[in-house]
């Protein structure tokens, strides 16, 4: 005989399996969907992308007046997409973050359309920009639509965005597993069943409809000679640590980009006709480095160039690539970033071997690994990195030197104060809604204090007071914007905004967690 609370547990669990099929197959449709519409933006851009290049090859005047008058249309029209629909700027990724959060929501179909439309002019134009951004907002749009015409709401309608988001990476790069750890680790910071088994569901999806399009050969197919040593692991260390702060770097200039934009005094949605004209002579001069980076990492596998030639390739792609995302263009970072990864290993490796301290046969291993590390320092994601370089390359065998040396620069720019680059970007979007709810703001800081609650605490795992900011950590002489992943030191002092109204339970609250043996 079963027992009543037995039998009970026992049709909550068959439940639970069904919901749990149930959101399987929902991921595989919606996977599939986002799969078509991202295979089919990838597609076009790599199509005008080869048409563009080939104009370039062989230009003649009437060719350049016809890219020069076709370039000030689109910049025109791309213009106007953003006017109407504002937060398909960007990569889109830091819009997702805001909307799986709860701080933003989007229009699904206003954001598809437009998206599709103005990254497909934008990339495929030559810019230095990546596909991977605006693929993984369109998946995540198709999830939202779905989400929205079956009447979804709450947690059911998010697990949904964060699938079509998977499915979007997944697609632009032929990486499942990478695109739904992407989705975790990154954009949803959530490791639920549901989410990753849903997501994991809408990638894999994703991904058969992509190999359609595309093939079975993996997106960065490198193959190199023979494995590191482990008598040349040393290389890992000092390459990472050079990566992290280069990393930092892309992250201070990347964050630094709107404000220098703002010097120009043209409306936001018209800035983007600076890249797209500036991009003409380079065109004209070197066409083969036009684009978000694929071509240029799989010359990597037919030839490596010599030191000086990969400074100055490293320099044109860093300086276009800020110029390009910097002006809100429909765009990524994450190829542009890995394909800067990809030179910058080739750049140490070279030298390396020019100093006679390293063979020649293992720079191209370091040119692998670096684009893994690049990426892990910048976008704080070092398991996404991993599995996404693991995946594109195809093999396994790179697994633990890949690991060292992203784990290293992850650690140096961790150590530098770096924040993740997405979480940054959303806090540029969300703070100034963020301070528009506070009719009367009033501001006040407060020292946080050795053995406090606080000291040695991340941001997000403290529950701060409902309608309170924390805009700013001061340590020493530096000035910190906070982001989720902060640890706050004792000796910090922490600017906090808040309402007027709510000014003393607020300042209480904090000043108990900050203060000697306080407690939360």
């Amino acid at each position: 005989m079963v027992s009543s609370w037995e039998a009970k547990g026992l049709k909550a669990k068959q439940k639970n399996d069904r919901t749990r099929f149930t959101y399987i197959m929902t991921g595989l449709l919606v996977g599939a969907i986002g799969g078509v519409v991202v295979a089919t933006f990838r597609l076009l851009i790599e199509k005008m992308l080869d048409f563009v290049k080939s104009l370039y090859m062989h230009p003649t005047p009437l060719i350049v007046a016809g890219i020069v008058l076709v370039s000030i249309v689109a910049g025109l029209y791309i213009a106007h997409l953003l006017q109407k629909e504002p937060n398909i700027s960007g990569s889109g990724i830091p819009q997702i973050e805001g909307q799986l959060h709860g701080d933003m929501d989007f229009n699904w179909w206003s954001i598809l359309w437009r998206k599709f439309v103005a990254g497909v002019i934008g990339i495929g134009s030559g810019l230095f920009l990546g596909r991977e951004g605006p693929s993984i907002q369109l998946g995540a749009a198709v999830g939202q639509g779905y989400a929205d015409l079956r009447k979804q709401k709450g947690a059911s309608r998010r697990i949904m965005i964060a699938a079509g988001a998977a499915s979007g990476l997944s697609a632009a790069f032929n990486a499942p597993i990478a695109g739904t750890m992407f989705v975790l680790e990154e954009v949803y910071h959530n490791f639920s069943p549901l989410v990753w088994t849903t997501s994991l569901a809408a990638a894999v999806a994703a991904d058969v409809v992509s190999l359609r399009f595309f093939g079975l050969t993996p997106v960065l197919h490198l193959h190199y000679l023979s494995a590191m040593p482990l008598s040349q692991y040393w290389h890992l260390i000092v390459l990472g640590i050079f990566l992290g702060v280069m990393g930092m770097l892309y992250s201070k200039i990347t964050l630094a980009m709107p404000r220098i934009y703002a010097l120009t005094h043209i409306p936001r949605a018209y800035q983007g006709m600076i890249p797209l004209l500036l991009v003409i002579p380079l065109g004209l001069l070197a066409p083969e480095v036009l684009g978000g980076g694929n071509s240029i990492i799989l010359d990597f596998g037919k030839s490596i160039p010599t030191l000086w030639p990969l400074i100055l390739l490293f320099a044109v792609r860093f300086i276009f690539s800020m110029v390009s995302y910097g002006s809100g263009l429909p765009g990524g970072i994450f190829l542009p970033i890995l394909s800067l990864g990809a030179v910058l290993g080739a750049v140490y490796g070279v030298a390396m071997t020019d100093l006679g301290l390293l063979p020649r046969e293992y720079v191209l291993n370091l040119i692998i690994f670096s684009m893994a590390a690049y990426f892990a320092g910048i976008g704080k994601a070092p398991f996404t990195a991993i599995l996404l370089i693991t995946e594109m390359v195809g093999s396994l065998k790179i697994l633990a030197p890949l690991a060292i040396l992203s784990l290293t620069a992850f650690t140096v720019t961790d150590l530098m104060g770096g924040a993740p680059i997405y979480e940054a970007l959303l806090s540029r979007l969300v703070l100034p809604k963020q301070l528009g709810r506070l009719h009367q703001a009033q501001r006040f800081e407060l020292p946080v204090f050795a053995g406090s609650y606080l000291d040695s605490v991340q941001v997000r795992d403290f529950k701060w007071p409902q309608d309170s900011l924390l805009v700013e950590i001061r340590r020493g002489d530096e000035r910190r914007i906070p982001h989720g992943d902060t640890v706050i030191r004792a000796g910090d002092t922490l600017i906090i905004m808040t309402d007027n109204s709510n000014l003393h339970a607020v300042r209480q609250k904090v000043e108990r967690a900050a203060a000697d043996n306080g407690a939360e």
